[in-house]
């Protein structure tokens, strides 16, 4: 709340006014002496200014006193506006609340409201011009006196009390208010506040999470050995490009530590912190939130369609950036589908615009999408964006609109490779052992069918026919995706780990990933010959935890999909060793911290190198109780095919497959036998592994 009030502040004031109005008596609170006030005080009006002092500490109220420049009256306007971020009302006059005023005096006030139309909404824009106008100084026709004064004898007279006890007073003096001679609606009223004051209470003591909004912890930072080397680089690169910039970061070297340290170093210097934090998935909303309360930071706000009751919150927050003086903290996490609903959009991005840091945690999806339509329309001076891989297969536009939103001059503004954090320990080492998949015979002649097909349409360069091609190509690849002698293969990695460890304890298992039924295509495309039904990609997954819980009756496997509920459960359930086997598909992708697993399956032969980069970070985060980790990478290389017209497509596929097994290999534990692996192939195709 932002109040312009009169001047009658001390007896001088008083009798000054006394004279000039040649009223005998008027009742004042003589600030200069708040002790003598404190000796009248009931325990409710005790109360009062306890709360009022509370409001004062922590910017939730901020005074302008005037007084008129000519003459000898006071400043005694009674209108005001209210707002709860959606709509605005605007009064004037004014209807005193108590018992005489409301029953038995004649009263009248005046309220326009924003949704009665473009009068009322002018009036409303006519009264907060003249209350700004007041308010920022730049009134001449009156005389503004220092608050400063009153607000520090008040804060420093009235005991400093958390809002926890603070609402506990409320209720108890609610609860222990005189019930005589009072309306049954008053009666009704005072009982629904008791029982939401009770409600509140509750979920105060439930959250027993100190809020530095509410006067108590001093953001820090959450390891006593302070922020990595690395850490301090990267926020000081940042700083010198003018607080802009992209951190390229291996999986599991802390982007999210580093980037809040950024944060941190904010509040530090200027006593505050204002952040907002974007991220791909709900589960990253939440692990987030973890995250920053760690560092002390609190005032947390969700955005996404989990959550309710944000936007009450976030009109404050408005109300209170209209001043400018005002360091209220804050930090508000939402997903990037809900970030760019237009009505939300509009919301979030009417923040203060230079004192707030944007952080776009896996920022490559703001490269493409509707995200990548309104970048230009984000106004937040300060930027991060985070990923382990920002760098956005076949498409150069979208990297370059990143790299001009994140101000890098064709450059990242700080790098980490996996290498150095396997070198430095912030990542654990691995072994990685590829295994070749053959096609079964069908699968070979199918996928040599579509080989043909593709190849023919490529020399004809018909530019019609690309779209055909993409569907071709999406067949042909869901052939290696769902090749069926990954089971065989799959069941035989789990065998040998059971036989030799006694148990699959701290095991990821990514399995295969369905697809839409391509017949919604026939009737675009004349290509009914090559279409079929899909699997779908729930019975995919469904059969690959089957083979996990065949393995031993003891095993407990548990999937993680998009339709998983208890997400935080059941990771924990992982990390304590009650769920042995998470299988999954792509919620595992993307920031979901999983330190416990040691071991990493890959069934899934997806195209996109980002995936398999974050899977194996997912996989090499340290843990006190893990040594190295494990990766098993299922590689489906087609047989030879000894068509003129296919072979040179062949050998580009294979080369993109040879080339993740040749990057995840150079890294690990057993570099030399993971190579040996692919020496037929490579001889197969012609193919130089470090060409």
């Amino acid at each position: 709340m932002r109040f312009v009030i009169n001047d009658i502040l001390t007896e001088d004031d008083k009798n000054a006014i006394s004279l000039g109005v040649g009223e005998a008596e008027i009742p004042y609170f003589n600030m200069n002496n708040i002790e003598a006030i404190k000796a009248t005080l009931s325990e409710r009006d005790q109360h009062f200014f306890e709360c009022l002092s509370w409001l004062i500490r922590n910017n939730r109220l901020d005074i302008k006193i005037i007084s008129p420049k000519d003459g000898i009256g006071i400043s005694h306007t009674k209108s005001g506006v209210f707002s709860d971020g959606l709509n605005e009302i605007c009064f004037d006059g004014s209807c005193n609340f108590s018992r005489s005023a409301l029953l038995d005096n004649i009263e009248s006030i005046t309220a326009s409201c924003d949704w009665d139309g473009p009068v009322d909404v002018a009036k409303i824009e006519s009264q907060k011009e003249d209350f700004e106008k007041v308010f920022k100084g730049d009134d001449d026709s009156v005389i503004y006196v220092d608050a400063e004064n009153v607000k520090t004898r008040l804060t420093s007279n009235f005991p400093e009390k958390s809002i926890t006890d603070l609402l506990e007073d409320e209720y108890r003096l609610l609860k222990n208010r005189p019930k005589n001679n009072l309306p049954t609606t008053v009666m009704v009223s005072l009982s629904r506040a008791k029982d939401r004051l009770e409600a509140i209470i509750e979920k105060n003591h439930m959250l027993k999470e100190p809020n530095p909004t509410y006067g108590t912890p001093i953001p820090e930072f959450p390891y006593a050995t302070g922020p990595r080397e690395y850490q301090k680089n990267a926020f000081e690169n940042w700083k010198q490009n003018k607080q802009k910039g992209l951190f390229a970061m291996a999986t599991g070297t802390g982007k999210t530590i580093t980037s809040l340290n950024c944060l941190l170093e904010i509040y530090k210097h200027s006593n505050y912190y204002k952040a907002l934090i974007l991220v791909p998935t709900i589960t990253l909303v939440e692990q987030w939130e973890k995250e920053c309360r760690k560092f002390k930071f609190d005032n947390i706000i969700k955005v996404c369609s989990k959550y309710s009751g944000w936007k009450s919150t976030v009109g404050n927050l408005k109300l209170l950036e209209q001043n400018p003086t005002s360091n209220q903290s804050y930090i508000i996490i939402s997903t990037y589908a809900s970030f760019i609903r237009s009505n939300i959009f509009d919301e979030l991005c009417s923040l203060s615009k230079k004192k707030l840091l944007l952080i776009a945690d896996e920022a490559h999806n703001m490269g493409a999408g509707r995200v990548s339509q309104r970048l230009n329309d984000i106004p937040y001076v300060r930027r991060i964006g985070l990923s382990a891989t920002p760098e956005r297969q076949f498409d150069e536009a979208g990297n370059a609109k990143l790299m001009d939103f994140f101000g890098c001059d064709g450059q990242y503004t700080f790098e980490y490779s996996m290498q150095e954090a396997i070198q430095n320990g912030a990542l654990c080492k691995y072994y990685y052992y590829p295994h070749l998949v053959e096609l079964t015979a069908d699968e070979m002649a199918d996928y040599v069918e579509l080989s043909k097909k593709i190849a023919k349409i490529f020399k004809n360069e018909d530019p019609d026919t690309q779209e055909i091609v993409k569907r071709l190509l999406l067949k042909r690849k869901r052939i290696i995706h769902k090749a069926a002698n990954k089971r065989t293969v799959f069941e035989e990695i789990l065998r040998e780990r059971m036989n030799s460890n006694g148990s699959l304890k701290y095991t990821l298992v990514y399995a295969p990933e369905g697809n839409l039924p391509d017949d919604q295509f026939a009737d675009v495309f004349d290509t009914k010959d090559i279409i079929d039904d899909d699997m779908d990609s729930a019975h995919i997954i469904d059969e690959f935890t089957r083979i996990v819980r065949d393995i031993d009756e003891h095993v407990v496997v548990s999937k993680f999909t998009g339709d998983t509920s208890d997400r935080d459960l059941i990771l924990k359930d992982f990390a304590d060793g009650k769920i042995d086997v998470l299988t999954s598909m792509k919620c595992l992708d993307e920031g979901v911290d999983v330190p416990r697993s040691e071991l990493a399956i890959f069934c899934s032969s997806t195209g996109n190198p980002r995936q398999f980069v974050q899977r194996r970070g997912r996989v090499l985060r340290t843990h006190k109780d893990k040594h190295c980790a494990i990766i098993h990478d299922l590689v489906v290389i087609p047989g030879y095919v000894s068509d003129e017209d296919t072979y040179e497509l062949e050998k580009g596929l294979v080369g993109t497959e040879v080339k993740r097994v040749r990057d995840f290999a150079v890294l690990s534990e057993n570099c030399n036998d993971t190579l040996a692996v692919l020496d037929d192939v490579l001889t197969r195709y012609n193919i130089s592994l470090f060409e």
